[in-house]
């Protein structure tokens, strides 16, 4: 079960004050990595990290930060060692990717503030983050493709559609060959959505994680 350290981050940025900054979560989407510890600027902020979880938004100052990750209650082996430029205002997920023996961080950058979709509509994207799965199309069943021709580990941009309940279909790209069926997909008006395609094809593991990446005020972010 993962744990956030809320101390030990401002501790990790020097005691600056966090009044204003940037907001990060991290994802583990590494398919056959154990659960990771996360540190910020040498300090265990995240522990136990499992595959598939994303933390919350945490807040840090807009300054470069040192992130590393290392297996669940460990100081070695450092499977990522990385220097992120935070941007004042930015949200940003930072996710680890790959099979372990290639693992490495994707930085995908949040448009959320500010962008809140109108009543009757929400605003979804999809990361593809399945590194031995080919570039693939994400389309209604039966209906127009929404997103095309989106290779590991990419990011699609966010697409404003409609509140409501789709069934939808990752596909092989450019042809209707489906890879994984996503029925009954649930898009709330007002609400921005990421779903990670993660997992292995080879094991068989390939699935979705959909997260709410925010939500009108009052609602669940």
């Amino acid at each position: 079960m993962k744990r956030l350290f809320g101390v030990l981050l401002v501790l990790a940025v020097g005691g600056l004050a966090l009044a204003q900054g940037a907001m990060v979560r991290v994802a583990h989407l590494s398919p056959d990595a154990p659960a990771v510890d996360v540190l910020v600027n040498g300090q265990r902020a995240i522990t136990g990290l499992a595959f598939k979880e994303v933390t919350p938004y945490i807040p840090l100052p807009a300054a470069r930060v040192r992130v590393q990750v290392v297996p669940a209650g460990q100081d070695a082996p450092v499977v990522i060692d990385a220097e992120l430029d935070l941007r004042e205002g930015v949200y940003y997920t930072v996710a680890a990717t790959g099979f372990l023996a290639q693992i490495r961080p994707q930085v995908y950058t949040d448009l959320l503030a500010g962008f809140f979709p109108r009543a009757g509509f929400a605003r979804v994207r999809v990361v593809h983050t399945s590194p031995d799965a080919p570039a693939v199309d994400v389309a209604v069943r039966g209906g127009p493709v929404l997103f095309s021709n989106l290779p590991f580990p990419r990011a699609s941009q966010y697409l404003v559609v409609p509140a409501g309940r789709y069934d939808l279909e990752v596909r092989v790209a450019g042809t209707t060959t489906v890879a994984l069926e996503l029925p009954g997909v649930n898009l709330e008006s007002g609400k921005t959505y990421t779903v990670f395609a993660v997992g292995s094809v080879q094991a068989g593991t390939l699935t979705v994680v959909p997260l709410v990446d925010a939500a009108p005020l009052g609602g669940n972010r």
